[in-house]
C-alpha cells in the first residue's frame, strides 16, 4: 500500500536544527507518511542525531555531497507516495500543514500543487516577521512569474504524478531552484491556496537567501527562462517588473546583511537595478527613502 505523502529533507551539517525539523513531520496531524532523508554529505553530527530517532516513517540514505537541488531529486528517487512535500533541514511546520494541504487537493481535483502562507523565524525559533501572505488559486503563472509567492522551498504539497511529468529540480542552478521548479509546474497544472501561515522560514547568516549575488544570477535565468515558455507569451510586458521585483528583494535582502560595509555598495547596485527597471519606484517615496538612509548610514 502507497504512503499517502512522501516528505523529503535535504540535509547538510544541519546538526544545531535537524531534529525539530524532522520532529514537525513526524509530529504532523496527518500520519500516513513516509518522511525520506537525504544526508548530502554531512560531516558533523547530523547522522547521529537523525539515527537516535526512533519512528518507523523515517528513512535514511546517505550520498556525497551535491547540492539541495541533487537532494531533493534524490529524494525523488525513494518516494513511494502520491503526494510530495520538501522541507529544508532548518525550517519548521505547523503541526496541521500536512493535513490542511491535502484536504485542499482533495477539494480542488485540478490543482496539483497546494500552498500555504510563510512566516519568519530567527535561529532561535522566535518569530521575526510574517511573510506576504498572497493567496491565488487556479492558473497562478502570472502572479508567480513575477514572484516566488510559495517564498521558499519547504512550502507546497505536490501531487507525484505532476512531478514526474515536469521533471526534477534544475541541478545547474545554485539558487532559485524551487522557483523555477514552482514555474514549471504552474505552466501545466493549477494551484490551491491555503490562507494559513503553517511554513516557519529559518532566517541566518549561511542561509542560501543571503548569498545574494548567486541568487541574483540563479534568479534572472530563472525569469528569462519562465518568459520564453510558451504560457508567458502574453506576459512579456511582465518581464522587466519580474526583474524590477528581485532587485526590491535583493536591496532589503543585502540591508539585513551583518556586513554592514558590504551591504552599502551591493545594496546600492540592487537598488539602481530596481529604479531602472521600474522607475514608478520611485514613487514609492518612503521606501526608497530608507534604501538611500541605510545605504549611506550603514551603521545606524
Amino acid at each position: 500500500m502507497l504512503n499517502q505523502i512522501s516528505v523529503i529533507i535535504p540535509v547538510y551539517n544541519g546538526e544545531k536544527t535537524v531534529k525539530e525539523t524532522i520532529q514537525s513531520v513526524l509530529n504532523q496531524t496527518f500520519t500516513n507518511i513516509e518522511l525520506i532523508l537525504i544526508n548530502d554529505g554531512s560531516n558533523d553530527s547530523t547522522l547521529e542525531i537523525i539515527e537516535s530517532i526512533q519512528d518507523d516513517r523515517l528513512k535514511v540514505f546517505s550520498y556525497q555531497n551535491a547540492g539541495l537541488a541533487a537532494s531533493r531529486n534524490r529524494g525523488l528517487f525513494h518516494c513511494t507516495g502520491n503526494f510530495i512535500s520538501f522541507i529544508d533541514a532548518d525550517d519548521l511546520w505547523t503541526s496541521d500543514k500536512l493535513e490542511s494541504q491535502l484536504k485542499a487537493l482533495q477539494e480542488h481535483p485540478k490543482a496539483a500543487v497546494a500552498y500555504s502562507w510563510t512566516n519568519y523565524i530567527d535561529t532561535e525559533g522566535k518569530f521575526l516577521k510574517s511573510g506576504t501572505h498572497i493567496t491565488v488559486t487556479g492558473d497562478v503563472y502570472k502572479q508567480l512569474v513575477l514572484r516566488n509567492l510559495l517564498e521558499n522551498g519547504s512550502n507546497p504539497l505536490v501531487r507525484s504524478e505532476a512531478l514526474k511529468e515536469v521533471g526534477g529540480f534544475d541541478e545547474t542552478l545554485p539558487a532559485a531552484e524551487d522557483w523555477d521548479m514552482w514555474l514549471r509546474l504552474a505552466a501545466l497544472y493549477e494551484f490551491v491556496a491555503v490562507p494559513k501561515a503553517q511554513i516557519l522560514y529559518r532566517v541566518s547568516p549561511n542561509s542560501m537567501s543571503t548569498k545574494l549575488k548567486i541568487q541574483e544570477a540563479a534568479s534572472l535565468k530563472v525569469i528569462e527562462r519562465a518568459f520564453s515558455n510558451q504560457k508567458a507569451e502574453s506576459l512579456s510586458h511582465l518581464k522587466r517588473y519580474s526583474i524590477a521585483y528581485l532587485y526590491k528583494y535583493l536591496t532589503f535582502k543585502a540591508l539585513e546583511s551583518p556586513s554592514k560595509l558590504k551591504k552599502s555598495w551591493i545594496s546600492a547596485i540592487f537598488l539602481w537595478n530596481y529604479i531602472k527597471h521600474d522607475p514608478s519606484a520611485l514613487r514609492q517615496s518612503r521606501l526608497i527613502l530608507i534604501a538611500i538612509f541605510k545605504i549611506i548610514f550603514p551603521f545606524v
